[in-house]
């Protein structure tokens, strides 16, 4: 990498660094680029050359915070352990074990995902493939040892435990909740929804 690149990325970085800090403490509405700008010291132009708005920004936020989730998930899954419905949980556990260190963070993406027009340059709210790829493998081999019917829509159960996961994060400004006692909410939801997919003895 030459002087320049070098340069131009650690500008993005700083920008990316100031960006999530930003939306963790103001909210997204309430940051500008001309605050980001600021923060990281760089001109509001330099914002710019990398980033088409605060859209495209918090997203590219997020995506970079999932890298390091996912890191954490590749060591885990080969280790997992026990029924299906036990994995599952262990992975949805590891999320919010993640996630609930910035979870003002979390919650600020998930309400400005709503915002997002069609066409911005973002990775939509449950757009990501990596861990429906993760939870499906799950269900497929628990299909596999007949846990989980061979008829069941994995689809619709993954869409519908993502809805679940979502919703719980109402809970840490609501009630304080942390990674814990979302947790253990999310436990017995899994179990719920796992009911329609098991297997019949």
């Amino acid at each position: 990498m030459g002087a320049r690149q070098a340069r131009k990325a650690a500008t993005r970085e700083r920008v990316l660094a100031a960006a999530r800090d930003l939306f963790e403490e103001m909210g997204y509405e309430a940051t500008t680029i001309r605050m980001v700008a600021q923060r990281a010291a760089v001109s509001v132009g330099s914002v710019f050359t990398s980033f088409s708005g605060k859209a495209e920004l918090l997203s590219q936020v997020m995506q970079d915070r999932l890298e390091a989730l996912y890191a954490e998930l590749e060591q885990l899954a080969p280790h997992l352990r026990g029924p299906t419905v036990d994995r599952l949980r262990s992975i949805m556990a590891v999320h919010y074990g993640f996630e609930t260190r910035r979870v003002r963070l979390f919650v600020v993406y998930i309400g400005a995902s709503f915002l997002w027009e069609e066409g911005q340059s973002v990775i939509p709210l449950g757009r990501n493939h990596r861990l429906k790829t993760m939870l499906a493998e799950v269900l497929r081999n628990g299909v596999e040892r007949g846990e989980v019917r061979a008829d069941a829509d994995l689809g619709v159960f993954i869409d519908t435990l993502l809805a679940a996961y979502m919703w719980n994060y109402r809970l840490a400004p609501q009630d304080g909740a942390n990674a814990q006692a979302m947790i253990t909410v999310m436990d017995r939801q899994i179990g719920l929804l796992f009911d329609g997919v098991a297997a019949r003895a």
